[in-house]
């Protein structure tokens, strides 16, 4: 099985396009105990629909939006996955200025990277997030990927 990380649409494009190389993450609800890990070398990017993209990335992303106003996948709709990462390194950063440095290498708003910095719960302390630095491959054909309930729900990690 193939593993894959769920990431807005938007900021799966902004890796794709190497608009941003760094993907800053604190966790879903499903994360378990233990809270977030990047756990994998690699992965495929699983692209997510949420309705609050653009109000949470900053306006030169806003071009990468997905051309629909749907806030989920049907089930059974097919899910391109073009994208491929491999993590460089990663690391848990508890200094917001370090988290600030990042600024130039996402997408991402600088309210919304605060509101996850201060989030605390399932397993994760406030005042930390996890970074990945990676390299993004586009896959020379898209994978299909037929949309089903294990790809749901706030989990970051999911096998195609």
């Amino acid at each position: 099985m193939a593993v894959a990380f769920k990431e807005w649409f938007v900021v799966c494009e902004a890796l794709g396009m190497g608009a941003q190389d760094v993907i800053i993450r604190k966790g879903g609800i499903h994360e378990g105990r233990g809270g977030f890990e990047f756990t994998h070398d690699s992965f495929y990017l699983f692209p997510t629909l949420f309705h609050k993209q653009q109000a949470q990335v900053r306006e030169p992303a806003h071009k990468w939006m997905p051309q629909t106003q749907k806030k989920l996948w049907d089930l059974g709709e097919i899910v391109p996955v073009k994208y491929r990462c491999t993590v460089e390194r990663s690391e848990l950063l508890t200094d917001w200025e370090a988290v600030l440095e990042l600024s130039d290498r996402h997408v991402y708003t600088e309210a919304l990277v605060r509101e996850r910095f201060d989030w605390e719960g399932k397993g994760m302390a406030a005042g930390c997030i996890n970074v990945a630095y990676v390299t993004t491959e586009v896959l020379v054909e898209s994978l299909e990927v037929p949309y089903s309930k294990p790809h749901g729900g706030c989990r970051s990690w999911i096998e195609l």
